[in-house]
């Protein structure tokens, strides 16, 4: 029974029999077949199989909020056993924007590895909007993002502020300077974030109230995409500076401060009321500080 709950949640999550499928080990007939007798035993429609993606029906919505909240209830059961046994085991899923792979999570997964062995670790790169998404789906326990933001349903904790700096191609007229005013940035070809997210606007907003106006050559959704345009020359850009290490020691980019204060705040999401598991404190204490 169990096992049927996490089918149907994983078929709402990724809309698709064959994903949800794979996702729990069986075929995609024998996905079909579970569900089909599932609305046979209930007596109603749970997919709107007109649609594609699948949709659930309303039957289905009510139906998936059940199947989470069991799931979350036989997660939280497991959590406080382990906490009788002193036992750290299971399975913990990570949810992160692509940026944390640059810097940070090679060495969170070792410090993690050494002291909960027996836990598989699970960490799936996403944008932040899915990252949200996936947390509030019960598809991952814990989410890493930039710029956090608590709602009515997750929670937020604070991680760190990351100092921004500007990238710039080794070759720029700006690369020699030890300090860059924002004002120095004036008219430069930039290379910039996605207009739909959070660096982006928090950027936008840094630029205007230092009265600075620059030429936007391009726009990406990740920071290695933008670290790459600036680095073949396309235009500078303010990210992280402790995203541009590999490229600093590789002699792709320079990084110069900014004479003014910016910085990237970034931090964990996680459901509310939500129980942490031993394997999920123990993720939350191998993130480093600094």
């Amino acid at each position: 029974m169990f096992s049927e709950f996490r089918l149907f949640r994983d078929v709402a999550l990724h809309k698709s029999l064959s994903r949800a499928a794979a996702a729990n080990g069986i075929s995609q007939p024998a996905a079909s077949q579970n569900i089909q007798e599932l609305e046979r035993r209930l007596g109603t429609e749970l997919l709107d199989r007109s649609r594609r993606p699948l949709d659930l029906t309303d039957a289905g919505k009510l139906y998936l909020e059940f199947c989470r909240d069991v799931i979350r209830r036989a997660e939280e059961l497991d959590a406080s056993l382990d906490h009788l046994r002193g036992a750290v085991t299971g399975e913990l899923r990570i949810a992160s924007i692509y940026s944390l792979a640059l810097s940070d999570m090679a060495r969170v997964r070792d410090e993690f590895t050494r002291h909960c062995p027996e836990v598989s670790l699970k960490v799936d790169y996403q944008r932040p909007d899915r990252v949200y998404e996936s947390v509030l789906n019960d598809a991952a326990d814990l989410g890493l993002v930039s710029y956090p933001e608590p709602t009515r349903q997750l929670s937020v904790i604070s991680w760190r502020e990351e100092r921004m700096a500007v990238a710039l191609p080794p070759e720029h007229r700006l690369a020699v300077r030890r300090k860059l005013k924002p004002l120095d940035l004036q008219g430069e070809d930039f290379v910039a974030f996605d207009a739909d997210l959070a660096i982006r606007r928090h950027l936008d907003r840094f630029l205007k109230d230092q009265g600075v106006d620059v030429h936007i050559t391009m726009n990406f959704d990740n920071i290695q995409m933008v670290k790459e345009a600036v680095a073949h020359g396309l235009g500078i850009s303010i990210l992280p500076d402790r995203t541009m290490q590999n490229e600093l020691e590789q002699g792709r980019l320079k990084c110069v401060g900014l004479d003014a204060p910016l910085a990237r705040p970034v931090g964990v999401v996680h459901r509310k009321r939500k129980k942490f598991s031993p394997a999920a404190a123990a993720f939350l204490r191998a993130l480093p500080v600094t």
